[in-house]
């Protein structure tokens, strides 16, 4: 590992103050007590982190600047020995920007329970010694962690000094990052050199097992038979409305700021409730105490981030994309018009050593217009907005609170050149404690409310009265709404010895919509059990509740009362999860879901049950289902709420494998597979859901070819969707065309000076131009197929960072 330089006279001494739990060794003799019946399971063996090298640090270069300095630092030491972050707890500028600075650099050993690899905290005194005189430049100073120069003797070895008592020491205690059972996780590092991604995490869900996407490219999937509409999506525990821009877009969010994306497909921890299908929860990354940042340029569109300490306590951070896609579609479509933006602010500051105080902003508008007789008419205008602010405490080494308050607008264009939007205005509070009683017992507790207003609005251009006198037929059919959720929920991440781990939870939720409500009360059990050192059995399962929903998520748009009752689904999966040599891992998984009273109402024959469009085996299917953009409002009944005709039973049962050695290796890649199964069944008819597809297959290799080039490719291959049963038997098929489909990407990437970096990437998905078939349309006797495509993205574009 390269150790940083540094200059004989810029010496500084470091100590660790590293305390761990004490050993059950080093207690005092007990008398022998009786044999017992059997031996109770061992305790975990907590090992701390331990440096590589001398963990080492300049001395400041200002000028005028004398004198010796302590600075004290917390270390979150990642489980792979990298340094996570470093908190600044006491000392004095300059020398506390050039420890947290010098901090990055360094490399551990990392901590171990039980033999595996944890992310654990330390605390860190760094002693800076200023340069000794010329003259003492003659004899370097030994090498000798700790040591310094006191008494000026050219040739004299320098002996250390023993500091006096420093801060005290602290427990070194894993922070809870473990992922919980059955969760895929994706960091930043391993998406960037993932083709067909675009370096973003988000996008990367689809290469999941569990994950069926509806078509090629568009960013909208099925988790384990939930639809879109029932998968939950959170960014730092925000409620998102939706991920993804427009059409092929990336997500609404910079990579720049996301530090990793875990996909829940069920039995999540009982934090995250509401939804019936999976969770997608994306993290950003910490604040840093050093300039730094990172840049795109592609050819649709561009991007930046960039964050800067201010003083020794506090951070800002702005980011954004802008796409001009608009310019480019003009040559090819002059009526059509398509662009997006999103942006991205925080600023934090550490009030002191254990309390943070953290703003977030961030949104997103996307906008697709069409000129109809020269009219530009919107066909799709949504847009959002949150701001969250947050308060951590460090209540001691064991404790962790955190408060936090949601502002949110979302807004959805529903009437198109009538100008009508569905509107949401959304607070939420939340409230969570995380408790480690000893590395055996993780408890996690809190409670979290939201409160949306709907309504819908005229926002054309029409006349004052007009646009009145239209208002005041959307407040009679289409009266403002008021929507309340309150949720309580606890777990425990329970180690019981040997690598044996259960997390027990449960959440209850109370319900308020247009005077209607209703109670949920969600269980959730997951477990990790080891049966040979390197294999180990996962399994989980929940019940979770949602009130009704569309099949895909539309901001500020929802179907509201709660009349008809909560969708819900019982969420099963058990699995293997194996080490294999040559850094290989490998998962195996069968998953058994049922859902119950479900808002989607979608039948085998590809009709849409409660209105609104066709299904896939006709136009208006797809995105654009019920009450989907551009389309009218949902229907109500005489008591004001949405009318859903049918509501549909289903079940989802299937097979997960992933194979995967990292992305990031030298030569590295991914094989998942699923195999599944999901239907749904109205009344006396069952049969294929809408989005039903068999098997779906996603493979990667990326290869690091030297100097600076990294070459990669990803392969996508899924089964067609189901016929109805009139159509299939002229068509004389029951699905539609497999659909396959091949990704590339290739970089040259330039390192510059310490940090800095460039990347010349070229990217394409759908390099073989696959077209894929959406449906059928039949008529007495011929069916013609109907297909999209080829759906491709080229990209060529520059990036960098420092």
């Amino acid at each position: 590992m390269k150790r940083a330089s540094l200059k004989p006279p810029l010496i500084f001494s470091t100590f660790l103050l590293l305390a761990a739990p004490p050993a059950r060794a080093d207690e005092p003799p007990q008398p022998a007590p009786a044999p017992p019946a059997a031996a109770p399971p061992a305790a975990p063996v907590l090992v701390p982190p331990r440096p590589l090298a001398a963990l080492e640090a300049a001395y400041p270069t200002e000028p005028g600047l004398t004198g010796e300095a302590d600075v004290v630092l917390d270390v979150t030491v990642a489980a792979d020995g990298s340094v996570k972050e470093a908190r600044i707890v006491s000392g004095d500028a300059p020398f506390t920007d050039a420890a947290s600075g010098a901090a990055p650099e360094w490399r551990f050993e990392p901590a171990t329970r039980n033999g595996k690899p944890i992310p654990a905290r330390i605390r860190v005194l760094v002693h800076f010694t200023p340069p000794a005189p010329p003259a003492e430049e003659e004899t370097p100073p030994a090498a000798e962690e700790g040591a310094h120069p006191k008494d000026g003797t050219p040739g004299k070895k320098p002996t250390a000094t023993p500091k006096p008592a420093g801060p005290a020491p602290i427990e070194v205690l894993a922070l809870g990052e473990r992922r919980a059972a059955g969760t895929s996780s994706l960091g930043r590092a391993e998406v960037r050199v993932l083709p067909g991604a675009f370096g973003d995490p988000f996008r990367a869900i689809e290469s999941l097992p569990g994950v069926t996407p509806i078509f090629s490219g568009l960013p909208f999937f099925y988790i384990r038979g939930a639809p879109p509409g029932n998968v939950g999506y959170f960014l730092d525990n925000v409620r998102v409305p939706y991920l993804y821009h427009l059409a092929l877009g990336p997500s609404v969010v910079n990579p720049a700021i996301v530090d990793r994306v875990d996909l829940y497909p069920g039995g999540y921890p009982a934090q995250f409730g509401r939804f019936a299908g999976g969770i997608v929860s994306g993290e950003t990354t910490k604040p840093k105490g050093e300039l730094h940042g990172e840049a795109n340029i592609r050819v649709f569109d561009a991007g930046a981030m960039v964050e800067a300490p201010i003083g020794d306590r506090a951070t800002v951070m702005a980011g954004g994309r802008f796409s001009y896609t608009a310019a480019a579609l003009s040559l090819l479509a002059p009526d059509t018009t398509l662009n997006y933006w999103d942006y991205q602010a925080r600023a934090t500051f550490d009030v002191t050593p254990t309390d943070r105080l953290t703003l977030f902003a961030f949104g997103a508008h996307d906008y697709l217009g069409a000129k109809v007789d020269d009219v530009e008419q919107g066909l799709f205008d949504v847009q959002f907005h949150r701001i969250d602010l947050r308060y951590d405490k460090d209540v001691s080494s064991r404790t962790r609170l955190r408060q936090a308050v949601s502002f949110g607008y979302d807004r959805t264009a529903v009437g198109g050149q009538e100008g009508i939007f569905a509107r949401d205005f959304l607070l939420s509070a939340r409230s969570q404690i995380l408790h480690r009683r000893n590395e055996s017992m993780l408890f996690r507790a809190g409670v979290d409310a939201n409160f949306d207003y709907y309504d819908l609005v005229v926002g054309g251009d029409e006349d004052e009265e007009a646009a009145q006198n239209q208002q005041s037929l959307l407040d009679q059919f289409f009266p403002p709404r008021q929507d309340i959720a309150v949720g309580f929920y606890a777990d425990a991440v329970l180690d019981t010895g040997r690598g044996i781990e259960f997390t027990p939870g449960a959440r209850v939720d109370l319900w308020g919509s247009g005077g209607v409500t209703a109670i949920s009360a969600d269980v959730r059990l997951a477990m990790k059990v080891p049966i040979v050192p390197r294999l180990k059995l996962v399994s989980a399962m929940g019940l979770a509740h949602q009130p009704p929903g569309f099949v895909l998520p539309i901001p500020g748009l929802s179907i509201g009362k709660l009349a008809g009752g909560l969708q819900r689904s019982v969420q099963t999966s058990t699995g293997l999860d194996v080490k294999l040599p040559f850094g290989f891992e490998a998962t195996g998984t069968f998953f058994l879901n049922g859902f119950f009273n479900m808002a989607d109402a979608l039948d085998s024959v590809g009709r849409t049950v409660n209105g609104g469009g066709g299904g896939p085996g006709g136009p208006g299917g797809g995105p654009g289902g019920p009450g989907g953009p551009g389309g009218a409002p949902p229907q109500d009944d005489d008591d004001g709420s949405s009318v859903i005709s049918d509501r549909s039973l289903g079940t989802a049962v299937g097979l997960e494998i992933y194979i995967r050695r990292k992305l990031t290796e030298r030569l590295g890649g991914y094989i998942s597979y699923t195999l599944s199964r999901s239907s749904r069944s109205i009344g006396f008819s069952s049969g294929p859901a809408q989005f039903d597809r068999t098997h779906v297959l996603n493979g990667a290799v990326s290869w690091e070819a030297g100097k600076g080039w990294r070459l990669g490719s990803r392969v996508v291959f899924y089964t067609g969707l189901p016929i109805a049963a009139a159509d299939a038997a002229i068509w004389g098929k029951s699905r539609t065309d497999p659909f396959f489909r091949i990704d590339a990407r290739i970089e040259k990437r330039w390192n510059l000076k310490k940090r800095g970096w460039v990347s010349f990437v070229i990217e394409m998905l759908n390099a073989t131009l696959s077209t894929e078939q959406t449906g059928v349309s039949c008529g007495p006797t011929e069916c013609e197929a109907q297909e999209i495509g080829p759906v491709t993205v080229p990209s060529i574009g520059v990036e960098g960072g420092l």
